[in-house]
């Protein structure tokens, strides 16, 4: 028959430079039979040209899929022989890499699909690849070295790696890109990195985003001194949360079992912004809020906290927070008191966040994304996969 009938195959393809001389359908596999018409080749040891054909061999070569099924490639490989240095060779093909038993174009999807957000596993199936095949190419992967700007956030997520239950997280926030991901959080680590990094490059950094954690307030006063250290809002703000949910559940032991069980269903009304309720969630308020005074005052002192972030002249925000922490000194509530302590403590780095428009809102958003992956991954122990996957996802 004559080859010209699998044309449109081969243009739907894209194999271009082969011939196509049968094909066969299975139940979940199709075989494509193909091969190359003959030509000149230059000799790779002399360089001498040669059209002299040794032997043929055959191969087998996966591709990607089919029509829902998985596709084959049987090559039929010609080998060339120089007449000079009687050196045999095959000859050259774009679509398949040396030594390699799958086509290019498959590796670079597979590349592709890495930097999706799925399992290892799940890109094995819908290619027919191994897990094996995919974690070598994986490793070809590599990124190139990054410049420090104006700014860095740094926070850890629970990756529970061969190298520890936490990892580092460094973004930059003005680019919204992940600059590189730590093995752990210590401080031998972090002295380590950043030491490597020239100082120039330190002393460009001006905001330095972290959480209430000292060993990183440490690490930013040596390493980059230039930097105003600004601790994310989410962070304290998160610790005004805990101590309304730690007075609730103290004063919720001394409630009748009915009342107690409101409370606690009821929660989420005292933690809202009172602004944004509705009516009937403002009289529902009002009533939980009449039970005690220590509620009422905790209350009163959150709803003054929010406040601040709507103040636009920094110097009102730093004179009100102070009022704030003296006030909650004085209240005699000891959640707050404790609390007051905290914010007084980290005062420099939690005005900082009022003064400077940097938070670490887009490092918790990578982190959902890691979050996800290893979701979909159930884990992923090897640290160098880990990191090859989250930078590649960025």
């Amino acid at each position: 028959m004559p080859k010209n009938q699998f044309y449109y195959i081969k243009e739907l393809l894209e194999l271009k430079e082969v011939n196509i001389t049968n094909i066969n359908i299975e139940d979940n596999n199709v075989y494509i039979y193909i091969e190359t018409t003959p030509k000149e080749h230059i000799c790779p040891c002399c360089k001498t040209p040669t059209s002299r054909i040794h032997d043929y061999r055959t191969q087998k070569i996966k591709d990607i899929p089919f029509q829902f099924k998985n596709c084959f490639l049987v090559l039929r490989k010609r080998r060339y022989v120089c007449p000079n240095c009687k050196k045999r060779f095959s000859e050259h093909y774009d679509f398949l890499a040396r030594y390699q038993q799958r086509t290019v174009r498959l590796s670079f999807i597979i590349i592709n699909l890495l930097s999706e957000n799925v399992s290892i596993k799940h890109i094995s199936k819908e290619l027919n690849i191994s897990t094996s095949t995919i974690l070598r190419l994986l490793d070809t992967i590599s990124f190139s070295s990054y410049s420090l700007n104006n700014a860095i956030a740094i926070d850890e997520f629970k990756g529970n790696t061969s190298e520890g239950k936490y990892q580092c997280i460094l973004v930059e926030p003005n680019n919204h890109t992940i600059l590189d991901i730590l093995p752990n959080r210590t401080n031998a680590q972090l002295s380590s990195y950043f030491s490597s990094i020239s100082r120039k490059q330190r002393l460009r950094v001006k905001y330095f985003i972290c959480d209430m954690w000292q060993p990183y307030v440490d690490i930013a006063k040596v390493y980059f001194p230039n930097a105003e250290i600004i601790i994310d809002k989410y962070h304290f703000r998160r610790q005004l949360t805990w101590a309304i949910d730690n007075v609730r559940k103290r004063l919720q032991k001394t409630m009748p079992c009915d009342i107690r069980k409101y409370y606690k269903r009821s929660k989420s009304i005292i933690h809202k912004p009172y602004r944004l309720l509705s009516k009937a969630d403002k009289e529902r308020c009002d009533l939980m809020l009449l039970y005690n005074d220590d509620l009422r005052t905790i209350h009163y002192l959150k709803e003054w906290f929010d406040k601040f972030k709507y103040m636009k002249n920094f110097s009102i925000v730093r004179k009100e927070f102070f009022e704030w922490i003296k006030t909650a000194e004085s209240c005699g509530i000891p959640e707050l008191e404790t609390l007051a302590k905290t914010y007084r403590r980290w005062s420099k780095g939690i005005l900082n966040a009022y003064r400077y428009n940097y938070s670490n809102a887009i490092t918790e958003g990578f982190n959902n994304k890691i979050k996800v992956l290893k979701r979909v991954s159930y884990g992923i122990k090897n640290f160098t996969h880990l990191r090859t996957r989250i930078l590649h996802l960025s």
